[in-house]
């Protein structure tokens, strides 16, 4: 009876976990390079139960023999193992602004990997973003909407001196003379980066490799990947297994409550 109230509490847990990232998935669907967060849900041990008993054999002195009959296996629940973001690029949308950027991923040499910006936070840590929504600080240096400084091949804080600046599909910014090679990183597995809200990622990256193929666009933004309306439905889903839950959770309790208040009840 108690494990039946554990399996359907973690149920209900699992869900509401759920239900909280695909909550902010539907939050962040028209945040520019928002990738999306898919939780993976997995089982706790399954348990083997066996009928415990005995056998008598038929022999001059009564001997009884252990006997275990398998009865089958028995589910302990499930729970959220961990949340992996959907590194799949997003529709590109034009903005007309010559701050905005966005990375067009081409012909990469891994399945997993992926290109990013390099960016440095508030604490001067370099971080990566596929959120190419930039601006202008009042230093006339390039910066994301945080106000994280935008970095160039060399990790040095991007000068552009006003809003007049082109940029290649190379990743070349081209401003006041200068040609300014955009710090843009790749990573051979982004399932190994860490999101760090703001759209920031934290990981290991390096340099482009031979062979890969990618374009630097000016004047638009990359999508969210998020596809609301199968969100929606997944909420949907995920709301209707957690009353599943709580409605079994309830018989429990009112099972136990009967075996307490009636059948113990001395007449």
């Amino acid at each position: 009876m108690l494990r039946g109230f554990y399996t359907a509490a973690s149920g209900m847990i699992a869900q509401q976990k759920q239900l909280e990232s695909l909550s902010n998935n539907i939050a962040n669907a028209n945040t520019p390079g928002y990738k999306a967060d898919q939780p993976v849900m997995r089982a706790f041990p399954e348990l083997l139960m066996q009928q415990m008993g005995g056998k008598e054999l038929p022999v001059t002195r009564e001997f009884n023999l252990p006997v275990q009959n398998p009865i089958g296996s028995l589910n302990t629940g499930a729970y959220v193992h961990e949340t992996v973001p959907n590194y799949q690029q997003g529709d590109i949308r034009q903005t007309g602004n010559t701050t905005d950027l966005a990375l067009v991923n081409g012909e990469l040499p891994d399945e997993t990997g992926s290109l990013f910006f390099t960016v440095q936070n508030e604490a001067g840590e370099e971080r990566f973003t596929r959120n190419g929504n930039f601006t202008v600080d009042g230093q006339g240096f390039l910066v994301t909407t945080q106000g994280y400084y935008v970095l160039d091949q060399a990790g040095n804080p991007v000068q552009t001196n006003g809003m007049e600046f082109n940029v290649t599909q190379d990743g070349v910014l081209q401003a006041n003379g200068q040609n300014i090679p955009l710090g843009i990183a790749y990573t051979p597995n982004a399932n190994d980066f860490t999101k760090e809200g703001n759209g920031l990622f934290s990981g290991e990256a390096g340099a482009i490799p031979a062979g890969a193929t990618f374009s630097v666009q000016q004047g638009v933004l990359e999508r969210s990947n998020v596809d609301s309306l199968q969100s929606m439905t997944q909420m949907m889903e995920s709301y209707r297994v957690f009353e599943t839950n709580q409605r079994v959770l309830k018989a429990y309790d009112e099972s136990m409550g009967k075996a307490v208040n009636e059948i113990g009840r001395l007449r």
